[in-house]
């Protein structure tokens, strides 16, 4: 008699970026299962870009910190890996270019009447209460992703909720002195 292997549930990753005065960025990755229980979470130690970094790089800065640099690390420290990492930063919608996971951003829009037009630079697909974006070099194929999972992720689902929590552990770890 053989055991019939469980399907994997669906994991969302959230994904976001503090700045701390006088310490610089850090970034926090809590992934959940399908119905926001919490699995693992990750956080960086503060990264501050000196004046030198911040001329040399000038607009890409942004992108390069909080998605290549502080997003990537996440990423790959986390044991428990997401199929989709969401973030409210557009910024760190450059990850994508650096690792194999999908990553979108999550967009304040909740009514219907808000929906994106199909044709626009970059459509949006609504996921839970909320529509999400993709980092459009990846779009095909992330949508593709996501949409083979949709119907795990139910229509009343707050995306942006596990935000607030990722934030609020971010403060703590900062408070504590465990990220000095």
């Amino acid at each position: 008699m053989t055991a019939t292997a469980k399907p994997e549930q669906f994991r969302l990753g959230f994904l976001t970026t503090l700045e701390v005065p006088e310490q610089g960025f850090v970034g926090g990755l809590l992934v959940t299962t399908r119905h926001g229980r919490p699995l693992e979470f990750q956080c960086t130690s503060p990264v501050k870009p000196n004046r030198t970094v911040e001329i040399l790089y000038g607009p890409s800065l942004g992108p390069f910190l909080l998605g290549e640099l502080i997003g990537k690390t996440l990423i790959e420290k986390v044991g428990v890996k997401p199929h989709l990492v969401l973030t409210e930063q557009e910024e760190v919608l450059e990850l994508r270019n650096h690792v194999g996971t999908p990553i979108a951003c999550v967009d304040s829009l909740e009514s219907p009447a808000e929906e994106a037009d199909p044709n626009a630079e970059t459509p949006k697909l609504r996921l839970g209460r909320q529509f999400i974006r993709f980092h459009p070099p990846h779009l095909d194929e992330d949508q593709q992703v996501v949409t083979a999972h949709m119907k795990e992720i139910t229509r009343e689902a707050d995306l942006r909720e596990p935000f607030q929590r990722v934030r609020e552990a971010l403060l703590e770890t900062v408070r504590s002195g465990a990220l000095r």
